[in-house]
């Protein structure tokens, strides 16, 4: 029979093996979180003395430049006019009637970013808005509804949605891939480091999909993702991961008129009546909060159909822009274009000339395509050619 110090011996071996094997699979747990986010790492507090224009900034309400200091209103006030969803006949004259005639005080010409999803766009309706000017940026491939598969979406997948638009747009719509620089995700519905690792990979600088409600008054200002954010996690998972050089521009939330937030001036619960001068006046509310405050970029983030549901909302809205126009110091810009001004924040003209419009050649053809998925026949128009099959996820092109 075993002796009572030899059992105890091996009650005590066990234990020890028990533990160190937990220490080497906790270890091995670890490794395997290096390895899935490649060369990211967990994001530290942020370091102003190492965090640095152009390409690092902290997450915070103020522009830090001692010159700065004591000239507040002389900081150029952007407004960033951005639409969701597809691009099509009903809405591309909408934001045709928005934008005419809108010249900021630097003569070039107001515009907007369109984060283009891609069931149902006309995509030469796209080409007529990018060689206008506007930003085309991406909304994925699939708008797939529901939020778990947005939350639970891997990096292959999110570059798969955004990466396979991305050829889309050049296919179809003439957009030159170095031009699309930034992202919003479905339903605003983050996956973590996932997002901003799939948006790096794909060769975007930015992302718009994070809203902030507790950094609305002051605002937040742009920032990059070097160091951990302060912005507070409004639909999570939000990032953790250290993602050097690549921006946030935060979605400052509105106010509707019960005190409310909303990330989408066509989510809020509570509304103005569908009264053009009540619906100028809140805008103008909304908008007053950034002008005599940080003057942090006002984000005006909405889905075209919003001018569908309120009778007046888009008198509203164009009599807004065209109010905010006439003031010397406000600048109707696109995303891409505020983050190029933060990596060299400066007073008064924000920018050096005007973007230049791209020289794009588009015959639109209408086409009838086989989904494969599901063998129903859908339409798109292109400019050029018509693919094969309906274009997809895992098959941007449409080839057999």
């Amino acid at each position: 029979m075993m002796s009572r110090t030899n059992r105890r011996s091996k009650v005590i071996l066990l234990t020890l093996a028990i533990f160190f094997t937990a220490i080497i699979t906790i270890n091995a747990a670890e490794e395997s979180e290096d390895r899935i986010s490649d060369e990211y790492s967990k994001a530290e507090y942020c370091d102003i003395a190492k965090c640095q224009l152009p390409n690092c900034r902290c997450s915070a309400q103020t522009l830090p430049k001692p010159e700065f200091q004591g000239h507040e209103k002389e900081i150029p006030q952007f407004i960033t006019v951005t639409f969701d969803d597809a691009v099509n006949i009903i809405n591309f004259p909408q934001y045709q009637q928005i934008f005419d005639g809108l010249v900021n005080p630097d003569h070039c010409p107001a515009r907007g970013t369109f984060f283009v999803s891609h069931e149902y766009t006309d995509y030469s309706k796209v080409n007529a808005l990018y060689t206008e000017g506007h930003e085309i940026a991406l909304h994925s491939v699939t708008h797939s509804s529901g939020t778990d598969y947005w939350r639970d979406a891997d990096v292959d997948l999110l570059e798969q949605e955004f990466g396979g638009l991305i050829d889309m747009l050049e296919a179809y719509a003439k957009v030159n891939r170095k031009h699309i620089r930034g992202m919003r995700l479905p339903f605003l519905q983050l996956s973590g480091n996932n997002s901003f690792i799939a948006a790096k990979r794909v060769g975007l600088i930015y992302d718009s999909s994070w809203p902030t409600q507790r950094f609305r008054n002051p605002a937040m200002w742009p920032y990059t993702l070097d160091y951990h954010s302060l912005q507070d996690c409004v639909i999570s998972p939000c990032p953790d991961a250290s993602l050097p050089g690549f921006w946030i521009n935060p979605m400052v939330t509105w106010v509707d008129t019960k005190g409310y937030s909303c990330s989408m001036i066509d989510g809020c619960i509570y509304p103005p009546e569908d009264n053009e001068d009540a619906l100028f006046e809140w805008m103008l509310e909304n908008f007053k909060r950034h002008y005599e405050g940080n003057r942090a970029p006002f984000g005006m983030y909405l889905h075209a159909a919003w001018f569908s549901r309120l009778h007046h909302a888009l008198p509203a809205f164009r009599r807004f822009l065209l109010h905010v126009n006439t003031l010397q110091d406000v600048y109707i810009t696109t995303v891409a274009r505020v983050v190029q001004y933060m990596h060299q924040p400066v007073l008064g003209t924000p920018f050096k000339g005007c973007v230049k419009k791209p020289k794009t050649e588009c015959t639109p053809r209408s086409c009838g395509l086989t989904k494969t998925s599901t063998g129903e026949i859908r339409y798109m128009t292109v400019c050029g050619s018509c693919p094969q099959v309906y274009p997809w996820l895992g098959n941007p092109l449409g080839k057999h």
